[in-house]
């Protein structure tokens, strides 16, 4: 009740806004009508979490209303350990650290470039594993998210799309598949389907004892993908053109071996050296990855 109030009261006032408007430029009553269909349809889907029919009923969803001011990173200590600035920098996103030798730290070391994010509209789950679908829903419930340009189904957070279709403007990007949906964001069933269909429990198991690592640049074990934060896509990428334009916008390789996959990290290639990554070159890819150890 208490939100339903709260809400009603948002649109009182934009209704208010939108009548001063009428008044001052002379807007027609259909249009003004209009709007507050629109706006009132945009509320609910976002309250309910179905970002999917944002683009419907949310006018220029995809688009900024704004043209965003460029962040400036609250750049670590550079007399820190490199290790120790990427820590530092992700403390806030994390309520506990994992520990060195835990599933959690191998998993933050393999996925955790995202979390050094600084851009404010970002959200990271509060923790680096997400147990099941019903704890992926809440987090994904609490995201805003925009559509890739030219895509079918392909959502991901509002600033990594936003950021994507600005490169994507400069350079033809093509998705991986080609059409999207399980190149973006992904519900907890998917990044579980993934992984049975090249790993099994007995590979979790090794992965939790660390070892066995390689598979993590193939598939991310359950709970545990960027692809459910709304912060990676998978592409096709052949150019330097393509990788410009992409790493110009804060997109960048992270998992090492997992060549399609691009996060969004949302910092300059200068700054990635001063938050601690490491550039590393894998049979000519390079990929910036956490300097956990």
């Amino acid at each position: 009740m208490k939100r339903f109030w709260r809400k009603s009261s948002f649109i009182s006032i934009v209704i208010f806004i939108v009548f001063a408007l009428v008044a001052s430029n002379g807007i027609t009553q259909r249009t003004l009508s209009t709007d507050i269909r629109q706006l009132q349809d945009c509320l609910t889907a976002r309250s309910s979490g179905s970002y999917r029919d944002l683009n419907k009923v949310c006018p220029n969803t995809s688009q900024p209303i704004i043209s965003p001011t460029p962040l400036t990173p609250q750049i670590p200590d550079v007399n820190l350990p490199e290790s120790q600035r990427f820590l530092n920098a992700i403390a806030d996103k994390l309520p506990t650290t994992p520990q060195p030798g835990t599933f959690e730290y191998i998993l933050l070391k393999a996925y955790g470039a995202a979390f050094v994010n600084q851009q404010p509209e970002i959200k990271l789950p509060p923790k680096v594993i997400l147990a099941n679908e019903q704890e992926t829903k809440a987090f994904q419930t609490t995201l805003t998210m925009g559509k890739v340009n030219g895509t079918n189904d392909c959502y991901l957070q509002k600033s990594a799309a936003d950021a994507f279709n600005k490169a994507k403007s400069a350079v033809r990007i093509p998705l991986k598949s080609g059409y999207g949906g399980s190149d973006c964001t992904r519900t907890f069933a998917t990044n579980l389907r993934f992984w049975r269909k090249y790993a099994n429990n007995n590979t979790l198991e090794r992965v939790r004892q660390g070892k066995e690592t390689a598979i993590l640049g193939v598939v991310a074990p359950p709970g545990a993908s960027q692809h459910l934060w709304g912060l990676a896509i998978d592409l096709r990428v052949s150019s330097q053109a393509q990788r410009q334009a992409l790493n110009k916008n804060g997109w960048f390789q992270t998992v090492e071996n997992d060549v399609p996959h691009w996060t969004y990290v949302g910092l300059t290639e200068e700054n990635l050296r001063l938050f601690g990554f490491k550039n590393k070159i894998v049979r000519g890819t390079t990929y910036w990855v956490t300097p956990l150890t």
